[in-house]
């Protein structure tokens, strides 16, 4: 009798989750099965750290992009400290200077920790003036030192230049070119996709062979020879939008694929035939019953496709054949590491490309969490 009582409580309360469950709507599924996969949520929360701290990058950065101390070229990186060298503890935290000398063997800077020297941390400290999201003068960075001198947290390139303070404002570049170009390929592919499902015919066969010709070119060589043929009069502003457009000319593909079979599954559905017996006009079903019915599996190639685009400015860059100083990316700041015997004397000048694959996993772990969300009625 009690195991009767307790599986008639047990089929009630699954009765009662699944009604609970088919009342969410898709979006609230896809939300609910996106937070269950938690490598997907680390990602998305170190996602938005690093476009945060790109927003805010004056702020964030203790230095601008061009602030440089010739004295200290490639210096090595400096460590916070909370004690001193006596074992002494200080609730301020400092950084030791540095001494440069000239080793007579090898004719390089060695650098040497000067104890005597201590460099405290201040947060929100006064420093250069800059411009907080284009709208006003501030001087207020997160943290600084008060003598008006450089320190180096990531070390220094080969001008005496903050490699911390450039990854930071690298970042504005590199993290948004990857969205600019996805806002493209997003158009580009529900349009022709759309047309192509659609109106079939020679519209159908002229755009699914401009796919096939345009998947079966090899992409790096595709856009070194697009990037190599800007003028080189062009502007930092218009070589990046140049650089946007040829990447979004290349991922626009798979969303047209992608858009052409889910029209073709859904235009002859009996929500879409009785919204044209009422009166609805093609467009009007394409945009308020088609779309919104596949939109989740596009949001999903679209999340996998701006790791492909940023790897693809910093490959340009790394070149030498993308964007150039005195712009800022990721990539322009790997090109310096191009010759191993830099990389082996200074180590540090590749820590920009740790930002890279850091960046570009995470946005494959969300696509992988919101490719499982996509569809939250698999279990």
């Amino acid at each position: 009798m009690d195991d009767n009582i307790q599986i008639s409580e047990t089929t009630t309360s699954n009765i009662k989750k699944a009604d609970k469950f088919e009342s969410l709507s898709h979006w609230q599924l896809m939300k609910r099965r996106f937070f269950r996969h938690r490598l997907a949520v680390i990602s998305l929360g170190i996602l938005t750290l690093f476009y945060i701290v790109a927003i805010f990058a004056g702020f964030f950065a203790p230095f601008s992009t061009r602030a440089r101390n010739v004295s200290l070229q490639t210096a090595p990186p400096q460590t916070i400290n909370f004690f001193d060298e006596d074992g002494n503890f200080h609730l301020r935290p400092f950084i030791y200077g540095m001494e440069r000398t000239l080793d007579m063997q090898t004719y390089q800077s060695v650098y040497e920790i000067d104890y005597e020297e201590k460099q405290k941390l201040y947060f929100f400290n006064r420093g250069e003036e800059y411009n907080l999201l284009g709208l006003f003068s501030t001087d207020i960075h997160l943290f600084g030192i008060e003598e008006d001198e450089m320190f180096y947290l990531m070390g220094a390139d080969r001008l005496g230049r903050d490699l911390f303070s450039r990854i930071i404002h690298g970042s504005r570049i590199s993290l948004s070119i990857g969205f600019v170009g996805v806002i493209i390929s997003l158009i580009l592919g529900l349009s022709l996709g759309g047309i192509s499902a659609m109106f079939g015919g020679l519209a159908d066969i002229v755009i699914q062979r401009i796919i096939e010709i345009l998947l079966s070119l090899p992409r790096i060589p595709l856009w070194m020879a697009l990037s190599a043929s800007l003028p080189p009069g062009w502007s930092p502003i218009q070589v990046y939008f140049a650089i946007t457009i040829i990447l979004s000319l290349i991922t626009w593909t798979n969303v047209a694929r992608i858009a052409r079979g889910k029209f073709l599954s859904l235009k002859d559905e009996d929500f879409v035939e009785a919204a044209r017996a009422a009166g609805a006009t093609e467009w009007y079903n394409i945009v308020h019953h088609l779309i919104p019915n596949f939109f989740s599996y596009v949001l999903v190639q679209l999340t996998l496709s701006i790791p492909a685009m940023i790897i693809g400015e910093t490959a340009l860059s790394f070149l030498g054949i993308g964007l150039r100083p005195p712009v800022v990316s990721w990539g322009v700041l790997l090109e310096q590491a191009q010759r191993m015997q830099i990389v082996a004397m200074h180590p540090w000048l590749l820590l920009p490309a740790i930002f890279v694959i850091l960046t570009v996993l995470c946005f494959n772990f969300v696509g992988d969490g919101l490719r499982d969300a996509a569809d939250p009625y698999s279990d």
